[in-house]
């Protein structure tokens, strides 16, 4: 069941469900805490879970457009203390990785394991910045095909067919973001700094979840990444969605490291 709270007079939907610990599920860019279905049920049998729409996704509202990792984070940390959690464990995908980072960065005390999955510490090179800056340009004229172009390439090309139909479910969730949440999410990213050292100063259980043939993260920086930091690293054989990709491997995966943390 979807709640709600205000915060800086704007809404921010999420769900709080199960008891044990809390473990606190952050969807993607164009995705909504729907994309964790799948994966709360088998969660919740141990551990209270949290979802939370971050701004401009979802049912939760924009705030400006810019929305920063360090914004996002606040609204995490606003639910978490309307909920009077005081630890959890982070599981962020891909831009929820990013804001799960922001988030340990300043509250590294109430964070017992922080899992990147088909996410990074590293900021964006300027490529990518420049791809972001051209994207929230055409995205006005094209909405729907920019952003099913964009999200079909998250999955492998093998996949795209395997999983057809959670891929174009995805799609039309991802057609229900405003173009307002699309423009702010991706100037946020764009700003992001480098947050290595979030992981590798803290002393909470660290994982990163890679695709082999992620086309927006190379594996082999990802590896490097995990032992720069002294993070594990669990490399699955497809692309950006490894949820849907490799869904009861990432399930065992994530079950493991929160019984850990």
């Amino acid at each position: 069941m979807q709640k709600s709270i205000t915060f800086k007079n704007t809404n921010i939907s999420f769900s709080d469900e199960g008891k044990g610990t809390a473990v606190v599920l952050i969807h993607g860019f164009l995705e909504n805490s729907t994309m964790w279905n799948k994966i709360t049920p088998e969660i919740l049998k141990k551990n209270r879970v949290i979802t939370i729409d971050l701004l401009g996704h979802g049912k939760s509202d924009c705030l400006g457009y810019v929305h920063s990792m360090e914004l996002f984070a606040e609204t995490i940390a606003a639910i978490l203390k309307h909920l009077r959690i005081r630890k959890s464990v982070l599981i962020g995908h891909s831009l929820g990785g990013y804001v799960a980072l922001a988030y340990a960065e300043k509250h590294p005390q109430k964070v017992k394991g922080l899992c990147l999955m088909n996410s990074t510490s590293y900021d964006d090179e300027e490529e990518r910045k420049t791809l972001r800056t051209r994207a929230n340009k055409m995205i006005q004229n094209n909405f729907t095909n920019m952003v099913r172009m964009s999200f079909s390439n998250l999955f492998s090309v093998k996949s795209r067919e395997i999983y057809k139909e959670e891929m174009n479910s995805s799609i039309q969730e991802a057609l229900q973001t405003s173009l307002q949440g699309y423009i702010a999410a991706q100037e946020g990213m764009k700003l992001r700094p480098n947050r290595n050292h979030v992981l590798a100063e803290n002393n909470f259980k660290k994982l990163i979840i890679a695709g082999e043939k992620d086309p927006v993260l190379n594996v082999n920086l990802i590896n490097e990444e995990a032992k720069k930091t002294n993070s594990e690293v669990v490399v699955f054989s497809n692309g950006h969605m490894s949820h849907i990709e490799n869904k009861d491997d990432v399930l065992d995966v994530l079950k493991n490291f929160i019984k850990k943390c």
